[in-house]
C-alpha cells in the first residue's frame, strides 16, 4: 500500500459522520462575508452599505494576482462594511449582508444535470477560475489560478487530487466522493486541461472504500485519471508526502511542488472548479463537517459562506453541556475558537466540539530528549530543537534549522510524553522567521 516513508502518526479516525449523507443548510437571517478568505492580498469591497445585491454577485475585487474574487452568498440588502472576528480572533474587514429572499444571478446555470462536455480552454478556465473565486478547499484556501499558472521555465507533467482527508473526524471530502463523484472527476478533467497535462492521479486513504470504488467506477470512463488507494497514516494528505506516496519525488525543502513537475489540488476544490466552469456557479457555499463525541446531531451540511458557526452548532442540538473546547478545522490543525459567531469561510471544512476531558492539556514537563518528535515528523525535522530555539527567541537559529518548512501537521505535539506544546512554538517561529524573510526580501528592492 502506498505511503510516504518517514515519520506519520495513526490517531483514532472518529469519522462519526461518514455515512452522514449531505443536507442543504437553511440560508440564516444574515450573513458576514469577510473579504479576506483566501493567502494573499484581501479582496476591495466594491459594494456600500444600501445596496440590494444576488446570490452570486461580486461584492469584493481581487488585488492583484495572488487574491481572488469575493462574492455575496445571498440576496438581500448590504446592512454595513466592518470588521468582524474570524475563527481565530483576528478582526478583519467584512461585508454584512440582511437576506431577502434568494434571487440568483441570472448567469449562474443551477440545473442539476451533469455535464462533461469541457469547451472552455486552458486560459479561459483559468480565468474563469479567478473570477469565481475559486480557492483551495483542503484549508490552505490558496487562488487555484495561481497554482494553475505555471510559472515560465516550470513544467507540470501530472496533477494529484487529494481526496485523502487524514484529518481525524472531518468527513465532507469523503460525502463529496460519494455524492458528487461525477462532478469530481469532471473537474479533474478541467484542471487537467487547464494545465495541460495528460496524466492525474487521485490518492485516497484506504479508511474510505466506497469512495475509492465510486471514483474508480467513474473514472474509468475518462482518459488519464487513476484512482490510487492510500495507507492510513497521518499526515498523509500534506502536499510533500502525498507527492512522495503517488510519484515518489521528494519536493527539497524550501521548494513547491511545481518544482517536481507537480500540482496538488482538493477534491472540493475539483468539485467547486467544476461548478464555475460548467455551471458558471463562484464559490459561495461549501460542504462542512459539524461533529463531535457528544453532538446530538451530528453531520455534513451543505452552508453558504458567512453564515454564523454557531447556527451551523444549532442545527446539530447545540452545545453538548460537557463541551471543552470548539475546534474549527480537525482536531489536528485546526484552532480552537473564541467565539461561535465567526463565519463559515472558504477554508472551514469542519467544526469539532470536544468533551471538556478530551480538550485539557495535560501539564507540560521537561524536554527528556526522548526522540519521539523527530521520529514521527514526516519531513524528517527536529521540532524539539527549533521550539526551543522559538521559546527562546532564537528566531535566526531556528530559520538555519528549517523551521519555515514546518508544515503544521502536529504530530510531534501529539506524541510529545511531556505534553510540550511543540505547534505553538513551531507556529511562532514559523510565522516569525517568514515575516523576517519578507522584510529581507523588501530591504533588497528598496536598494
Amino acid at each position: 500500500m502506498k505511503s510516504f516513508p518517514a515519520g506519520g502518526i495513526h490517531p483514532s479516525d472518529n469519522k462519526l459522520t461518514a455515512g452522514n449523507k449531505i443536507e442543504r443548510l437553511a440560508i440564516p437571517s444574515s450573513v458576514a462575508i469577510p473579504v479576506s478568505q483566501h493567502i494573499g492580498a484581501p479582496a476591495e469591497v466594491i459594494v456600500n452599505k444600501g445596496d440590494i445585491v444576488k446570490t452570486g454577485q461580486v461584492i469584493a475585487c481581487s488585488k492583484g494576482f495572488v487574491s481572488t474574487n469575493i462574492h455575496s452568498s445571498v440576496s438581500g440588502k448590504v446592512n454595513k462594511i466592518e470588521e468582524i472576528a474570524d475563527a481565530s480572533g483576528f478582526k478583519q474587514l467584512a461585508v454584512f449582508i440582511d437576506v431577502e429572499g434568494d434571487e440568483w444571478e441570472p448567469s449562474i446555470i443551477r440545473s442539476s444535470d451533469v455535464d462533461s462536455n469541457i469547451t472552455l480552454s486552458s486560459e479561459e478556465i483559468i480565468k474563469r477560475c479567478q473570477e469565481a473565486g475559486i480557492v483551495g478547499m483542503g484549508g490552505a484556501a490558496f487562488p487555484v489560478h495561481v497554482k494553475l499558472s505555471v510559472p515560465e521555465g516550470k513544467k507540470c507533467d501530472v496533477l494529484l487530487i487529494n481526496g485523502v482527508e487524514c484529518e481525524p473526524y472531518l468527513t465532507s471530502d469523503h460525502r463529496l466522493m460519494l455524492e458528487h463523484g461525477e462532478e469530481i472527476i469532471i473537474g479533474v478533467s478541467i484542471l487537467m486541461k487547464a494545465l495541460k497535462v495528460d496524466t492525474a492521479m487521485i490518492g485516497i486513504e484506504n479508511n474510505k472504500p466506497d469512495a475509492i470504488e465510486n471514483l474508480q467506477k467513474i473514472a474509468s470512463r475518462f482518459l488519464g485519471i487513476t484512482i490510487l488507494p492510500l495507507k492510513v497514516k497521518y499526515p498523509q494528505g500534506a502536499e510533500k508526502q502525498l507527492i512522495k506516496a503517488l510519484r515518489n519525488r521528494e519536493v527539497p525543502m524550501g521548494k513547491l511542488p511545481i518544482d517536481v513537475n507537480t500540482v496538488v489540488q482538493n477534491v472540493g476544490t475539483a468539485f467547486a472548479v467544476y461548478e464555475a466552469v460548467q455551471k458558471n456557479k463562484p464559490l459561495f457555499e461549501r460542504v462542512v463537517t459539524i461533529t463531535g463525541k457528544t453532538v446530538a446531531k451530528p453531520g455534513n451540511f451543505m452552508v453558504r459562506i458567512g453564515t454564523p458557526i454557531s447556527t451551523l452548532i444549532d442545527v446539530a442540538g447545540g452545545v453538548p453541556e460537557d463541551t471543552g473546547k470548539i475546534i474549527s478545522g480537525g482536531p489536528m490543525m485546526g484552532k480552537a475558537l473564541r467565539n461561535t459567531l465567526s463565519p463559515i469561510v472558504k477554508g472551514t471544512s469542519g467544526i469539532v466540539l470536544f468533551p471538556e476531558e478530551e480538550s485539557t492539556r495535560k501539564e507540560v514537563g521537561p524536554c527528556i530528549r526522548c526522540g519521539k518528535c523527530v521520529t514521527v515528523c514526516a519531513l524528517k525535522l527536529e521540532p524539539y530543537l527549533m521550539a526551543t530555539l522559538s521559546e527562546k527567541g532564537m528566531f535566526e537559529r531556528a530559520e538555519e534549522e528549517g523551521v519555515a518548512n514546518c508544515c503544521d501537521c502536529a504530530s510531534c505535539h501529539y506524541i510529545c510524553p511531556a505534553g510540550r506544546p511543540l505547534l505553538d512554538y513551531l507556529r511562532l517561529g514559523k510565522s516569525t522567521v517568514l515575516k523576517m524573510a519578507r522584510e529581507r526580501a523588501a530591504k533588497k528592492l528598496a536598494i
